[in-house]
């Protein structure tokens, strides 16, 4: 493990961005959630690393192509460029629940492959989604989760069984300050 490594890893959807029921299908309904990327640019300034760890099942239904992946994500990181963000990397399963794949949350495949390409030690990387599938996975592998409250989170939240320990924030902005604080403690 690389001791260095300081890095946290989002979801996208209703995390980053905007979620939708019927799926986020291409780069026009790619919406970045006010203050989210501002937040991933404050994480950068203060030394973490960001990845992206997202279920994309969308690709597998065809309801989308790698090529609208590939262009949603362009649109993300450009956008996160300027206002001074980065996002390292970019995780994510194309398959649908019925495929039974190990990278589909909550099953922590697409976590493990971020701990192997990035050396890090899960007790000192925070997770941060808005379903429970995300807080799950995380919490499969001993990472710090956290639950915020924009995309599915408020009814993450009242659906409650979350995993031990998983604090809630409002929105990711609010993770950022949260979490930055602590590390000056």
């Amino acid at each position: 493990m690389n001791p260095n490594r300081k890095l946290v890893i989002l979801d996208r959807d209703g995390v980053i961005n905007v979620d939708s029921d019927a799926f986020i299908k291409s780069p026009d309904e790619w919406v970045a959630i006010a203050g989210s990327l501002d937040a991933i640019a404050r994480l950068n300034q203060a030394g973490w690393h960001v990845a992206i760890a997202s279920n994309q099942s969308g690709i597998g239904r065809g309801l989308f192509d790698m090529a609208a992946l590939n262009a949603m994500h362009q649109k993300m990181n450009r956008a996160a460029a300027a206002v001074g963000g980065r996002i390292d990397a970019v995780f994510f399963c194309p398959h649908t629940a019925e495929d039974q794949c190990d990278c589909r949350k909550p099953k922590p495949g697409m976590l493990q492959q971020i701990i192997d390409r990035f050396e890090i030690d899960p007790e000192d990387t925070p997770v941060v989604g808005d379903s429970l599938r995300d807080l799950q996975a995380g919490a499969t592998l001993g990472f710090p989760v956290h639950l915020v409250l924009t995309g599915k989170g408020q009814k993450t939240l009242a659906a409650g069984n979350l995993p031990e320990g998983t604090k809630v924030h409002k929105d990711l902005r609010t993770f950022v300050l949260d979490f930055l604080a602590q590390q000056h403690d």
